[in-house]
């Protein structure tokens, strides 16, 4: 993944996540995230009778955003991105609770489950580097927009 895009990615908090419901129709919410650049997934907490929990379970494609935690009006920054989330006895989800509660312990006093969205597009959008600058990053076999 491309270094700016994974520190953009780093140094963030905040998502918000897109998701279908069980009538197809758009569902969005927000969450705390967790980013492990070596693997290329967003780690979340989230109660277990929340509603986004039951569409995930039917329907694992996601989208999202993320934008910068303190926002600047006069540059534009921030991600776009596609991945599926994956059940927690997922092979590719081993460990992402106590990769997720090694950067946020206080969330292990709250109930929930950590989830895992391994990404398989990623724009980043940052005028800091030109206007309207954009690096795009496709998980290895996954086909280019």
């Amino acid at each position: 993944m491309n270094p700016t895009i994974s520190q953009f990615l780093l140094s963030q908090s905040c998502a918000n996540i897109a998701c279908l419901d069980l009538a197809g129709k758009p569902y969005s919410f927000s969450c705390y995230y967790v980013f492990h650049p070596e693997l290329h997934q967003l780690y979340f907490k989230s109660s277990t009778d929340a509603a986004h929990v039951g569409f995930l379970a039917s329907s694992s494609s996601v989208s999202g955003t993320v934008l910068p935690d303190k926002l600047n009006k006069l540059m534009v920054k921030g991600i776009q991105m596609e991945g599926d989330c994956l059940g927690e006895d997922h092979p590719l989800a081993k460990g992402a609770s106590q990769f997720y509660h090694k950067k946020n312990p206080m969330a292990l006093a709250m109930p929930g489950k950590v989830w895992t969205i391994q990404l398989k597009h990623v724009k980043l959008t940052d005028s800091s580097l030109g206007f309207g600058k954009k690096l795009h990053w496709h998980a290895p076999n996954t086909a280019a927009e």
